[in-house]
């Protein structure tokens, strides 16, 4: 299945240009959970629930063409959102030819780094676009393949590990360059993108060599596929349930391929993955809150 989240938090099921509103699968598939409740999302901890109820709703289900809705985030409350910083060789190459940009204590190999976290306050959906701040300085896109948690995973083998995907999505990991540690400079409102819908493990089984691209304004700036991952995706979630338990909703942004590039302001991000589909990103500059109407 594809589902998405559009307009007013209605759940969809994506069919070829359309879209099925769901949502009374939520009303019936999902329990009510008492204060303080348990770490994950709800939908994606009741996922097989909710997609049983999506099948029988599924031919009575009103029906809006695709083109027609707002997408928002498809997964709403992760506990976490790990990334997987230079986990291409091209992007590592690219890093180390330009110290200007990125700062020398940034350009080390994956395995000495270690993963990252972004805060889960910085999601956002392809509808939503990414609020810009700090306008003196460069925020660059990068496109990612990002794995869905869907069940706990704690200290998981690599052989096991991809049995706790729930689905996958395309991300954009937004990041203002400068000296600061990753996770402060990525984790600004907005600066975390996933859709533009999740499209579940059962309807792609392998995502170890999906072809994936960036474009900007129509300019082609990244591509590359999943295969070319220096750590594939079971040693990321291997690697990162030794360290902390992940919990259904749970992101894994996967990395990003060399051609990472600056943004402005009404730039349009087209990003898109085989498989998975593709979405579209407006750039625009970040309000104020006073500045609200």
């Amino acid at each position: 299945m594809r589902l998405c989240r559009f307009d007013d938090h209605q759940l969809g099921l994506v069919e070829g240009d359309h879209v099925l509103d769901v949502s009374g699968a939520v009303e019936t598939a999902l329990p009510i959970e008492r204060w303080p409740g348990t770490p994950g999302d709800p939908l994606i901890k009741h996922l097989p629930r909710v997609c049983a109820e999506i099948a029988r709703l599924h031919d009575i289900a009103p029906r809006r063409a695709l083109a027609d809705v707002k997408l928002s985030s498809p997964v709403v409350r992760p506990a976490k959102i790990v990334a997987a910083p230079v986990n291409y060789a091209s992007h590592r190459d690219e890093a180390e030819r330009d110290r200007a940009t990125f700062h020398a204590h940034q350009v080390k190999r994956i395995e000495d780094t270690g993963l990252f976290l972004k805060a889960s306050s910085s999601l956002v959906g392809p509808a939503d676009g990414v609020p810009l701040r700090h306008l003196g300085r460069r925020t660059d896109h990068e496109v990612e393949l990002v794995a869905v948690i869907g069940t706990t995973a704690d200290r998981v083998s690599r052989d096991r590990a991809l049995a706790h995907v729930a689905g996958y999505a395309i991300g954009l990991d937004m990041s203002v360059r400068g000296p600061e540690e990753r996770s402060f400079r990525k984790s600004i409102d907005g600066y975390t993108v996933l859709g533009p819908w999740l499209v579940t493990a059962d309807e792609l089984p392998d995502a170890s060599d999906l072809a994936l691209e960036l474009r900007v304004n129509g300019e082609l700036r990244q591509q590359a596929r999943t295969r070319d991952l220096i750590l594939d995706l079971p040693r990321l979630i291997e690697w990162a349930a030794s360290y902390y338990t992940l919990h259904p909703g749970d992101l894994i942004f996967t990395g990003t391929p060399a051609g990472v590039g600056p943004v402005e302001p009404g730039d349009i991000i087209t990003a898109r993955i085989e498989r998975i589909g593709e979405m579209r990103v407006e750039m625009r500059a970040a309000e104020r809150s006073g500045e609200r109407s």
